[in-house]
């Protein structure tokens, strides 16, 4: 008899716990930052005692974010008018909250922080003697820029027209990266030839002014060479 009053408890607190994720976003931010932190431990060789750390300040979090609830949904039944006394309980509930949250980063700042800097360390080690890495993350951040841009001045759309080409500097990027990992004047002269046709080809075509034109050279060969100067070997 014991054990299914047993199971039925467990049952009761994993519905309380369900009802609070599904009703409570505060809850779902600290679930969803709980699911990082320990997918990000999987990078790092943590002992036990670490991991212990990060366990706990993950369950005192989720443990004041249940009471913080809890205390909420019973005030708003005993008291259905505005409460000062109610509203200095809510409030109290509140700040273990924070005091939790705060603890939480605390821990991770112990646990995290050395070992951050070695792994921060080694990837850009990794970075500098790989190309195509720096690739990625070249055509990758003239792509946000481009979008940036075309949201900031409300110009355009994602992949069509706005303040700055996205196509030529794509293609003005291509240039230098050739060269940075060739070194071959040749094949410096077919990319150029090709990015030159690129930006004729949207200016023929009425997408862009030389203006927007010249702005999208400038972005993909500036980022470009910043990038492949300081971090290529």
């Amino acid at each position: 008899m014991w054990i299914l009053k047993t199971i039925n408890s467990f049952n009761h607190a994993i519905a309380g716990l369900i009802h609070a994720i599904r009703t409570q976003k505060n809850m779902q931010i600290h679930l969803t930052a709980a699911i990082f932190v320990l997918i990000f431990s999987l990078l790092f060789d943590l002992n036990r005692i670490e991991l212990g750390l990060v366990i706990i300040a993950i369950s005192l979090v989720i443990f004041a974010e249940l009471l913080n609830t809890a205390v909420e949904v019973i005030i708003d039944i005993l008291s259905q008018d505005y409460s000062f006394k109610a509203r200095i309980a809510k409030n109290i509930s509140a700040a273990a909250v924070v005091i939790a949250a705060g603890n939480a980063i605390f821990i991770a700042y112990l646990v995290f922080f050395n070992k951050a800097q070695e792994l921060s360390l080694n990837l850009i080690l990794n970075i500098r003697h790989e190309p195509l890495h720096l690739i990625f993350i070249n055509i990758s951040l003239i792509f946000i820029i481009v979008i940036a841009l075309k949201s900031i001045f409300h110009s355009g759309t994602p992949l069509k027209g706005g303040i700055v080409s996205g196509h030529t500097a794509l293609a003005a990027s291509s240039v230098l990266i050739i060269w940075f990992l060739t070194k071959s004047l040749i094949a410096l002269s077919l990319a150029a030839i090709l990015a030159f046709l690129t930006a004729q080809s949207r200016l023929e075509a009425g997408t862009h002014s030389f203006k927007e034109i010249l702005l999208g050279a400038m972005l993909g060969l500036i980022t470009t060479f910043i990038i492949f100067y300081y971090f290529s070997i």
